[in-house]
């Protein structure tokens, strides 16, 4: 899909201009704003970012990988970041690494221009692909994105790069495309193991384009193949440390438990009478276990006595946490996150009006593979803590959807001026026009 594209002189030109203009922006910010942009203390090891740090400096010179847990072993976080963090301070030491680091996002960021536009043409045309490009080259959160310490960067092009594996495995049908599928998932699980079910999404596509049964065995043992030999040293490292097998990550405080609060309140007063063996000091404290349990009564108490507050709160609320909110946690260049906000709303509003507008025109297949990324990403966060930095990868698909609307609105207008043109010369042909 994207070589074809590529091979286009003026598509490839113009795809170069544009992640060259990506990658020389984001190079200013990292210079320019360096450390400013740590959202924590490097000292008091209070946010993620100076974490991830600490973490890629231990991992680097005692080979031990620590998270929230002091000087032990952590099973904490997946170990993607960490890794590639502790690999640049090997290469130029502890603190030039991380501006190796942000160096390396930079270019990642200009490369996410590459699937981005294949995405979108793919899904429409080539006058949306440019648009939809070109929308990403000038999205701000990116460049904060470009010079964060987060997995954010490098999550989101291995899922458009996942996205793009499973459309070209979709129309191949070679085995190899989805082992490619599958590594690209067991990438994403290194970063943030949610996107491990995403590939199967691929079912619902397979019975549209109408694979046979013997396809749909070969290829689902394809990717979980491909998908287990990358996780396996994970699986490995967890049962020599901790004498357990650990899937993804064994953390204290639970995404459920922390999901059922309601802009950041304790649960409803009423709520600790009707189930007295909570406190609300110890509430949101405990086992994963316990803590499933917790989130469970809190629901069910919330459901009854304030249904809407929370049935708003875990659909509507959750969607406008997501994908409303920017991720633009420092200013870039003194530029307000309210002057941001405001553009992340016409964008978010202007995708929602192209997937209407793309179903009216009844565009088909092409639509499924970003449609089901939208639905897979989205339905995943529901139960859970949602908020900007994690809609943040999955926003591009709205601009995709806006450049539609916007490619749309440009044909109504070349309609219009066509037609307008038309009826001015033909009344000027037969007289009627005379200006009298």
């Amino acid at each position: 899909m994207f070589v074809a594209y590529m091979k286009e002189p003026a598509t490839r030109r113009f795809l170069l201009i544009v992640s060259s203009m990506v990658l020389i922006l984001s190079l200013i910010v990292v210079l320019v704003h360096g450390d400013r942009l740590l959202l924590g203390d490097p000292v008091k090891l209070n946010n993620d970012d100076v974490k991830y740090i600490h973490s890629a400096k231990v991992l680097l010179h005692e080979g031990m990988l620590v998270y929230n847990s002091g000087n032990a072993p952590s099973a904490f976080i997946m170990p993607g970041l960490p890794l590639i963090l502790s690999g640049w301070m090997a290469i130029f030491g502890d603190q030039n690494g991380v501006t190796a680091f942000r160096v390396f996002q930079c270019l990642l960021q200009a490369l996410c221009i590459f699937p981005v536009y294949a995405v979108a043409r793919h899904t429409f045309n080539h006058r949306v692909g440019v648009i939809t490009a070109l929308i990403a080259a000038v999205y701000l959160p990116d460049y904060f994105t470009s010079g964060s310490v987060l997995t954010e960067g490098v999550y989101r092009i291995i899922i458009l790069m996942l996205l793009c594996s499973m459309i070209a495995a979709l129309h191949s049908k070679k085995t190899l495309w989805y082992v490619v599928v599958g590594l690209w998932t067991g990438a994403a699980a290194y970063f943030k193991p949610q996107a491990s079910l995403f590939p199967c999404m691929m079912l619902f596509l397979w019975l549209v384009y109408r694979y046979s049964f013997k396809e749909i065995v070969r290829f689902t043992f394809a990717i979980l193949a491909a998908y287990i030999a990358l996780l396996v040293p994970w699986w490995i490292r967890n049962a020599v440390t901790f004498g357990d097998f650990i899937l993804f990550t064994s953390s204290a405080g639970s995404p459920f438990l922390l999901g059922t609060r309601i802009k950041y309140q304790l649960p409803p007063p009423g709520f600790f009478a009707a189930f007295p063996q909570y406190d609300p000091q110890t509430i949101f404290a405990g086992s994963d276990g316990e803590a499933i349990a917790k989130g469970l009564d809190i629901l069910k108490y919330g459901l009854v006595h304030e249904p809407l507050k929370y049935m708003y709160h875990y659909t509507i609320g959750r969607f406008y946490s997501l994908y409303m909110v920017p991720f633009y946690l420092h200013d870039i260049f003194s530029i307000k996150k309210s002057f941001v906000w405001a553009v992340q709303d016409i964008l978010v509003c202007g995708g929602l009006i192209g997937m209407v507008w793309a179903f009216i025109r009844k565009i088909g297949k092409p639509l499924l593979p970003v449609l089901l990324a939208i639905v897979y990403f989205t339905g995943i966060h529901l139960p859970f803590v949602a908020m900007s930095r994690y809609g943040y990868p999955m926003f591009i698909f709205f601009a995709l959807f806006a450049g539609f609307a916007v490619d749309q609105a440009l044909a109504i207008l070349q309609k219009v001026k066509t037609h307008t043109r038309e009826v001015g010369h033909d009344a000027k042909s037969t007289g009627y026009h005379t200006g009298l």
